[in-house]
């Protein structure tokens, strides 16, 4: 009898357990990581060569505060326009920036890479020593650049996870978690450490020496890659090059994610390419998430007391873990407690994620489906 209610025990405490590893053996992820401010940030921008590259498709709305942003830190930027038709090269172009106009989508790329690399090939007539990819909707700090350069010095490629727009109920719900799953995936302490081969970035804004990008045998290496900030960052550390990845206040995404289904058109865009469009993963991962966030709040309500207190204990982890993120998007503590329904939410966007690759429509993107079976 004894050995028998053990046996029943065993599934209410397996969340528990991964809570108690995600807190201890996943990197420390959960933690807000932090930047020191450098006296010396100034000194170290006035000494290194950095063109910008923003890929802009129809980005009318943000790219005039975003090249602004770069423009005032002294910045060459170059901005290559992805075929928009809503004044974006124009409104860039009145600042004052090279505005190059991009060829029709090449085989074999995707579309922002490929404009990405067509800015490369423009910028290397500057000789830079570094270059910074950033999306057209990211405003940058006074001092965003210069801190990138810093943490540069010791690094191939540093990237700053930018904070993102939190303000409609939707945002608060969702965004927080995202920036949250995102670095359980990619922990920031295995990035950085060679003893790893985890590799990860934040495609708004990445900094990258220029020898990097050749030694890996520059942008057409990952040509095809639709998660190509991640992709970008394992090429350089595949390569023996060394890769940085924190998170900042000072660098804002200024585009707005709308209501609950934007966010997930969002998520689901990428999410079954991440799992290599493989129907075990995408069941694993479903199952996952139902154990590790799912199942404590449901152990918590199931009437039985061991099992109650297991549940407990893990969803107080699972809280413990979600809070600092949560406090880093200066929201209530409150939302801390919701992660069991958000990550109800993110299991549905990856299954749509799926269905929209086998339907021929996967990673959709301003009217490109860049991840569709067949493709």
């Amino acid at each position: 009898m004894h050995d028998a209610a053990a046996a029943r025990l065993i599934p209410a405490g397996i969340p528990l357990a991964i809570w108690v590893y995600l807190l201890l053996g996943r990197g420390g992820f959960w933690r807000e990581p932090s930047v020191a401010k450098s006296r010396d940030a100034a000194r170290t921008s006035a000494c290194a060569t950095v063109v910008a590259v923003v890929p802009a498709r129809n980005e009318a709305e943000v790219i005039g505060r975003a090249v602004g942003s770069l423009v005032r830190q002294g910045l060459q930027v170059i901005v290559v326009d992805d075929g928009s038709t809503d004044g974006t090269a124009e409104i860039a172009a009145s600042l004052g920036v090279t505005v190059i106009h991009g060829k029709p989508l090449a085989p074999g790329w995707t579309g922002k890479l490929w404009a990405m690399s067509q800015g490369v090939t423009h910028a290397m007539q500057f000789e830079p020593e570094y270059l910074l990819f950033t999306d057209a909707d990211i405003r940058h700090g006074a001092q965003t650049v210069a801190e990138l350069l810093q943490i540069a010095e010791s690094y191939d490629l540093a990237s700053y996870m930018v904070k993102l727009a939190c303000t409609t109920t939707a945002e608060k719900a969702l965004i927080p978690a995202f920036v949250f799953f995102f670095l359980k995936l990619y922990p920031p302490a295995w990035i950085r450490s060679p003893g790893f081969k985890t590799a990860g970035a934040a495609g708004g804004c990445i900094l990258i020496r220029t020898a990097a990008l050749r030694k890996i045998g520059g942008l057409q290496s990952i040509a095809g890659e639709v998660i190509d900030d991640c992709a970008l960052a394992h090429a350089v550390k595949r390569s023996g090059g060394r890769v940085w990845m924190g998170l900042t206040e000072d660098a804002e995404s200024i585009r707005s994610y709308g209501g609950f289904g934007d966010i997930g058109r969002m998520i689901s865009r990428t999410a079954f390419n991440q799992l290599h469009h493989s129907p075990l993963l995408l069941i694993g991962t479903v199952i996952g998430l139902f154990f590790t966030y799912l199942w404590p709040p449901l152990l918590v309500f199931s009437g039985n007391t061991a099992p109650m207190a297991l549940g407990g204990t893990a969803w107080a982890l699972m809280t413990l873990a979600y809070l600092p993120m949560v406090r880093f998007y200066r929201l209530s503590w409150a939302w801390s407690l919701t992660l069991p329904l958000v990550a109800l939410f993110y299991a549905g966007a990856t299954v749509y994620s799926a269905i929209q690759y086998w339907r021929g429509k996967g990673g959709e993107w301003k009217g490109r489906a860049q991840d569709a079976r067949g493709r």
